[in-house]
Parts: structure tokens; C-alpha cells; sequence
């Protein structure tokens, strides 16, 4: 019997990595976002277009986007709409390997 509690972890331990699901944005504004940036909330350190992450480099509404290279934590969102708008949503609440979702009546902040 002990010999199967180490195979058993390390099972567990190889098929971690594949289980893990991916961090998400979903659109739920009225417009294509061309650009989602990301920075730690009260920053300007936004980081790279996440949009680049998608076939079309872009995200229709109701479409959801894999992003990466962001952690658990509240961040500010830069967005450039295929509307022309830019705009930005405050203290955005991303959990690693969730999905989180910005709608339109969060958009702040919107110029042309």
C-alpha cells in the first residue's frame, strides 16, 4: 500500500498543471473591444494588449478572451472600442484561472 501513495501524488502533481483552467474577459460591453489592458489598480502600469491573445485581435460582444500574465488582484482596465471610444473601468476584480466580465455600464472615463 505505500508504494501507491506516491504514484498517487505524483499523478496528481503531473495532472495539476493540465487541469488548471485559464483567466477569461468576457465582453459584456456593446462593442468590440480592440484593445483590454490591464494594470495593478491605482497605477498606470498597464500591461500588453491582451486582445493580441485572440485569432482576430479582437472581442465581439459576449465573447470571452484567454488572458495571461496577470494574478490574483484588483486592477484598472484600459479599452479601445471598435466604436472609436476609449475607456477605462476602475478596480477590476481578476481571480486566476476565473472569469471576470466588464459591461458597459462600467465604463468610465469614454473619449473619442
Amino acid at each position: 500500500m505505500k508504494p501507491a501513495i506516491p504514484l498517487g501524488l505524483l499523478a496528481i502533481l503531473i495532472a495539476g498543471p493540465a487541469m488548471a483552467k485559464d483567466t477569461r474577459f468576457w465582453n459584456l460591453t456593446s462593442s468590440t473591444v480592440r484593445s483590454l489592458e490591464l494594470a495593478p489598480g491605482g497605477t498606470s502600469a498597464f500591461g500588453p494588449n491582451q486582445c493580441k491573445n485572440d485569432p482576430d485581435g479582437a472581442v465581439d460582444h459576449d465573447e470571452r478572451l484567454k488572458v495571461t500574465g496577470v494574478k490574483t488582484g484588483a486592477y484598472d482596465a484600459r479599452l479601445k472600442l471598435a466604436d472609436g471610444r476609449e475607456c477605462t473601468v476602475k478596480g477590476v476584480h481578476v481571480e486566476a484561472g476565473k472569469v471576470f466580465a466588464i459591461e458597459e455600464k462600467e465604463l468610465v472615463g469614454c473619449s473619442k
